[in-house]
């Protein structure tokens, strides 16, 4: 019998600060609440804070430290999201990495032309089947903002492909406030109810917040809904060092930190147990050189999400993105080191899978490669199983030192095991120039093609369809009386 003497080590992780860096962060969040407070723009936020103990002068409020001592301990450290079938797909903690798209690109990198141009809502399909299909993602975004429907509302229409094109659990983006509703109530129709979704939530809002110091009207007015109504959300305010914070990384950490728990005291005082994630990257600095939002930076890696590891919640990260403009090996590398540091570090729900050009263009080609490059990691870092089965020692005693292993029982049992691509070329020069000499831009292309000409997601019910289509065409009524 091997033993192990009850030690294993289960997977690969790191953490870019240790438990003392963590703690200096924190204390420096406190003081930052309780010193210079958040500007927060929403009156019933304010009414809710100050009713549990903090100190209102205008907008702006200072948090004691009780209270944010009080919400993380409310603040669970799971965030379930499930399937459409009522199947648990993501369970966000601890070191579990789920990988997806990203929203509103204002550009697509076509892959059947290899042109940058505009994006459709046939566009937002084309991604939500493509998501849908990829083994590696775990939940669908949308990809790209469609300029073929009312900029008002895009995003109703964004959701209804969403809904009608994946089983998967789908992160959401709303511009205002109404949108977010609309979107739950779509949700909701599609669960059969209310209670029906809060029980087995297949989306989440992720919730752009203003900056660590300033939290907006529509962010707070979703976090309290959110909130009441016991559903999932992401909160997520963004610093840039040295532009709005501190251009240190602890410095600017800690700034970012101080929102982020103004959204976790705010959930929990709504209703506590709510589930709130934190974001998992910026807190450091800004590219000062070209004063461009980029979306993989060195010195950021690991910061935030290393903080929501301190605090036993769950992290909305960001990986499998780059800030090159084409698929080159720019965007190889910096699509790789943002999928594994999202990994290594402990990142939840790791969104932006595809994103190019800081944000501003997106490629379901590298969506594709992205695919392969996850399996790659987590076969990479998974753990070693190192038992009787898996030592071998009498398969080795019985074939001796010049004995052939390829068809042995104990090769036959485990030769499907480790993990093969089926994007990456492993053949000969030969063999691959017969296969056509394909880059791995073309075969990605390929990928996509194929997927598009064959995948057909699991269709909603008609009815079902036709509820989520009139709250979309209730929706632009609504914006059009407003004109």
């Amino acid at each position: 019998m091997i033993s192990s003497h009850g030690q294993s080590m289960t997977s690969a992780h790191y953490a870019r600060m240790g438990e003392n860096e963590c703690r200096q962060i924190h204390m420096g969040t406190l003081e930052i609440l309780e010193r210079t407070g958040v500007d927060v723009h929403h009156e019933k936020a304010r009414e809710i804070l100050a009713a549990a103990g903090a100190s209102v002068d205008g907008i702006r409020v200072r948090i004691p430290e009780y209270m944010v001592t009080r919400a993380l301990a409310q603040a669970p450290e799971r965030l379930t999201l499930y399937n459409r079938n009522k199947k648990p797909a993501i369970r966000a903690w601890g070191y579990n990495t789920y990988y997806g798209g990203g929203s509103d690109c204002l550009n697509i990198l076509d892959h059947s032309t290899g042109e940058r141009r505009l994006p459709l809502l046939s566009d937002v399909v084309e991604a939500a089947k493509v998501m849908d299909s990829l083994p590696e993602i775990d939940f669908v975004m949308s990809l790209f903002l469609p300029n073929d429907v009312d900029q008002s509302i895009y995003d109703r229409y964004q959701m209804e492909v969403m809904l009608n094109h994946t089983t998967k659990p789908i992160v959401f983006v709303t511009p205002d406030f109404e949108g977010c509703v609309a979107a739950v109530e779509m949700c909701e129709a599609v669960a059969g109810g209310e209670e029906n979704f809060r029980r087995h939530p297949f989306a989440t809002c992720y919730i752009n917040v203003t900056s660590g110091l300033i939290a907006n009207e529509e962010a707070l007015q979703k976090c309290i809904y959110l909130a009441e109504k016991g559903l999932p959300q992401l909160w997520i305010p963004l610093n840039a060092g040295g532009v709005n914070s501190p251009a240190t990384t602890a410095g600017c950490m800690a700034n970012m930190n101080a929102g982020i728990m103004l959204g976790v005291v705010l959930s929990q005082l709504v209703r506590p147990g709510s589930p709130i994630a934190m974001p998992g990257w910026n807190g450091g600095p800004y590219n000062l050189q070209t004063m461009v939002g980029n979306y993989v930076l060195a010195d950021e890696q690991g910061v935030p999400t290393t903080m929501g590891r301190y605090y036993n919640l769950p992290v909305f990260g960001l990986g499998g993105s780059t800030d090159s403009k084409v698929l080159d090996q720019q965007a190889g590398i910096e699509m790789t080191i943002s999928l594994m540091t999202a990994l290594m570090h402990g990142a939840n729900i790791v969104h932006d899978v595809g994103f190019m050009e800081s944000g501003l263009q997106g490629s379901l080609q590298l969506q594709v490669m992205a695919n392969e490059t996850i399996g790659f990691l987590r076969a990479a870092t998974r753990g070693v199983t190192v038992d009787e089965e898996t030592l071998a020692l009498d398969v080795t005693d019985e074939m001796g030192p010049s004995g052939t292993y390829l068809q042995h029982p104990h090769t036959i049992r485990h030769y499907k095991e480790p993990f093969y691509s089926k994007l990456f070329d492993k053949s000969g020069y030969s063999q691959w120039e017969k296969k056509g000499s394909l880059t791995m831009g073309e075969k990605a292309a390929k990928v996509v093609d194929d997927i598009l000409a064959a995948y057909k997601p699991k269709p909603l019910p008609e009815d079902v369809q036709q509820k989520i289509k009139a709250i979309v065409k209730r929706e632009q009524e609504w914006i059009d009386s407003k004109r």
